[in-house]
Parts: structure tokens; sequence; C-alpha cells
């Protein structure tokens, strides 16, 4: 069932997901036009967040690919069970089987294990598939991944072609790490996800941050956004912010304005490098903390 855009948006932040119209554009054109959906973005801006979110709406499975250096496709596709089709090797030559019957026998279902690409499309309720930084991939598994995203099949050589059961809803996220092909782009509806701005980043907090009140809330999304315009290593995401939130209200904090030492210790929760660290000082944390209306 496609939801209206409206729909997704209340649902998401049911889900403890706060989407500006523009994520819940897309997602709604995901669902409508069934094609995968790329989205490309800094680190930490919540692009895993909206696979996770969105299988919550629709009450689906999440499966999730974490790509990687290396990645092939015997851990994303399917891998045979070596160790027990040596096992039916042996039992079946011991009771004097033929080559072929043996070799039909073990490349069957009953020795396939499913990777997460085969999973998702072998299922009768559609999942959500998560294609987790894709970026980090090789060209070559790239390549492989547009059957999948062009037709919703696989080719398996012992099995052959293993069409969707359902067509599942496929979530790319991309940290921008290389450039991605053009042929892959082509396949998928294309959003880019960035730092949310201090409004809706206070909704988030609130929505996550039991104890955090709402102009503490502003505050803290005010104040952070202020740090990501600093020249940063490392700048702080939206998981660094929360963990901000959690610590301030924690400590009984209720006006950063009035805590500028709490304001300043507390400040190793977005900073992540000893660089950014040294550069976001004491004056500087006072600086910035001035302008926190």
């Amino acid at each position: 069932m496609t939801l209206a855009r409206e729909e997704i948006s209340e649902k998401l932040a049911a889900a403890g997901y706060i989407a500006d119209r523009d994520i819940a554009t897309a997602l709604w054109l995901m669902d409508f036009l069934k094609r995968p959906l790329l989205l490309e973005g800094e680190a930490g801006v919540g692009k895993t967040e909206v696979g996770k979110a969105l299988a919550a709406v629709h009450g689906a499975e999440l499966i999730r690919l974490q790509c990687y250096e290396g990645l092939d496709q015997n851990a994303a596709l399917y891998e045979w069970n070596y160790q027990r089709q040596l096992l039916a090797i042996k039992t079946r030559e011991g009771a004097g089987e033929n080559a072929d019957a043996i070799e039909e026998h073990i490349f069957s279902e009953k020795y396939l294990l499913e990777r997460p690409l085969l999973a998702a499309i072998r299922r009768v309720t559609p999942p959500v598939l998560l294609i987790d930084e894709v970026d980090r991939a090789d060209e070559e598994f790239e390549a492989f991944l547009l059957e999948l995203l062009s037709d919703f099949q696989v080719s398996i050589p012992e099995l052959g072609t293993i069409k969707a059961t359902a067509i599942p809803r496929v979530v790319l996220t991309s940290n921008g790490t290389r450039e991605l092909s053009d042929a892959l782009r082509r396949r998928c509806l294309y959003h880019y996800v960035d730092f949310p701005d201090a409004d809706r980043e206070a909704r988030i907090i609130l929505t996550r941050t039991p104890g955090a009140d709402a102009a503490l809330a502003l505050q803290i999304a005010r104040m952070v956004a202020l740090v990501r315009k600093e020249d940063l290593r490392k700048v702080p995401g939206v998981a660094e912010t929360l963990d901000w939130a959690a610590t301030l209200a924690g400590l009984d904090v209720h006006d950063l304005r009035q805590e500028p030492e709490a304001v300043y210790e507390t400040m190793i929760c977005l900073l992540k490098t000893h660089e950014d660290r040294a550069r976001v000082t004491r004056e500087v944390s006072e600086r910035l903390l001035g302008k926190v209306a």
C-alpha cells in the first residue's frame, strides 16, 4: 500500500524519525514508482536511520547489507554450505550414486545459504533492503548490483535466474567517498540528505531524549549548528547531538548560557578527533555560546 506524503511524515515521526518535506516526498515517490532510493550526504546526517524508520513505518523486515572494500557476491548474495555438501558427497559416493546425480543434489536449495540480497527478493512480504555505504564497495560490486536494482532479480549459475517474489523497498546510502556510476544513479531516485536545520534538530532531540525540554533542545541544536561551521576534521552528526543532549539533560542543565563550563567539558560528545578538540578551545566554546539566542 502506498501511503500519502503526509501519512509518511506522521508515521516516520511516530517511529522516531523527524523528516522534512523533501525526504517525505522522496519516500512517497520511491513507493509510488517502485524504484530504489539513493540517499547521499555527509556521515552522520541520518541516512541509515531513514531505512530503519521506513521498515518501522511499513511493519516490514529490515534486511541490511553493510558495504565495505572487497565485498563480493558470496557475502552479499549467497554461499553454498560447503561442509554439508562435502558430507553429502561422501555419503552418496558411498551409496554408489553417479557424479551427475550427486552434483544435482548438492547444488540445490537445501545447501544454499541466503545472504542479504537474495533474502530480500525471496521474502513473500516486501522487506526494506538497506544497502548501506555503497560507496565503500568497489566498482565491480556496484556493477553487480545493477541487475537487482533494475529488474529485481539475480542470477545464480547453479540455479538460474531468481526473480523477486515481492519487490522490496530498497534504500542505498552513500557518504560520497567516491563517485558512483551513472548506471547505478539512473536506476535510483536520488535525494541529498543535509544536516537538519536547528528547528528540526530540536524536534529530533525532543523525540529521542527523555528529560530535554523544548528551550534546551533548541539551544543545543543552535549550538551544534554553530560548531558545524567551524573548521573541523569531523563535523558532528545527529547521533553526536543526541549524545550531547542526553548528557546535558542528565546533568540537569536547563540553560546553556548559565552553564558554560559544563558546555565546554561535555563537548567531547561532539568532537571526535584530537585536532577538533584542540581547535574548539574554551574561548571558542564561549564565543559560540554567546551567539546562542
